[in-house]
């Protein structure tokens, strides 16, 4: 069954710059997870793309992580505007139902790592203005705002400044790929929902990548959701996608059918679960819990109103 899509990340901006992080690939059609003529097949889609930023990047010579954060962010935006007959950019949630009634697909700009401003909270207001929405601390390092679920280790005092300047704004926070400590640093100091935007169950697949049942629930208690994330090392052993199911269907368990969303990792994972390939097949993945119990609104609420809804409630 065909749903309205929302999903919360990808990073097809990295990928539409190619190997040498210059060009500029077609949002429109292209060989990668997401492309407009396909995701044109769904009733209604809103996709956050990811600027994508580490210290660690192994960048071309002479090219650095700010140079590859701009890069990203023109081409998402080069994008758009190119094909604006499909897609516009939005910065509320009023702006993404505007779109869907006009037939249209909806652009949101998010941050994963700022390492490409360097961590700075002070530009984030500048950041904001452009139209980015949702931010993450960092990736799989440790930074000066976080540690990674790799690395451990809490909020810095800077990292708490980044926190309470992007919530001023009316940005919401990320959670995916911080360390525990970070986390559970994070709601301590939270006054507004919190997202872990491509995050899985760690109770179904024990990786340090994925939420333990008591974050899941910390997250619904903000009113923020968890997004779920399609790359197969997040999932478990050789995924299905039943497999993508049973992460759903837990944290239902936990009472969190308002707090489930999608978050699909697409074109920034090597590997998905057997049956999908790409955005044209989240109607694949609709068929599958709709077999498995759930409701026509219940789907329709994780494939679509839990994204808005914490849309709408953060981002003016």
């Amino acid at each position: 069954m065909n749903f309205p899509v929302f999903d919360l990340h990808c990073d097809t901006a990295l990928v539409l710059l190619g190997e040498n992080l210059h060009s500029m690939g077609s949002m429109r059609k292209n060989e990668g997870h997401i492309d407009l003529e396909r995701a044109a097949t769904l009733p209604g889609y809103a996709q956050c793309f990811a600027c994508f930023t580490t210290p660690w990047e192994h960048l071309p010579d002479g090219m650095t992580v700010t140079q590859l954060f701009d890069n990203e962010m023109v081409t998402v935006l080069r994008e758009v505007e190119t094909n604006r007959d499909l897609i516009e950019l939005a910065y509320t949630a009023a702006d993404v139902r505007r779109l869907q009634e006009k037939g249209k697909m909806a652009a949101i700009l998010t941050i994963e790592g700022p390492a490409g401003f360097d961590f700075d909270p002070a530009l984030l207001e500048d950041l904001y203005k452009v139209g980015f929405r949702i931010t993450t601390l960092g990736w799989n390092e440790k930074n000066p705002l976080c540690g990674s679920h790799k690395t451990g280790g809490g909020l810095t005092e800077k990292g708490r400044e980044y926190v309470f300047e992007a919530q001023r704004l009316g940005m919401l926070i990320d959670v995916s790929h911080l360390s525990d400590e970070g986390f559970w640093d994070i709601m301590e100091i939270t006054n507004a929902p919190i997202i872990a935007s491509h995050s899985n169950s760690r109770a179904v697949y024990n990786v340090s990548r994925n939420l333990t049942d008591d974050m899941f629930k910390a997250i619904c208690k903000t009113g923020g959701v968890a997004g779920l994330n399609l790359y197969a090392h997040f999932l478990g052993e050789n995924p299905t996608i039943d497999t993508a199911c049973d992460h759903i269907l837990h944290f239902m368990e936990l009472g969190g059918a308002k707090h489930i969303a999608l978050g699909g990792d697409l074109d920034g994972c090597e590997v998905l679960p057997a049956g999908f390939t790409g955005v044209q097949d989240y109607p694949v993945l609709a068929d599958a819990l709709l077999a498995r119990g759930l409701s026509e609104q219940e789907v329709l609420d994780i494939f679509w109103n839990n994204a808005l809804g914490v849309i709408e409630k953060c981002c003016m």
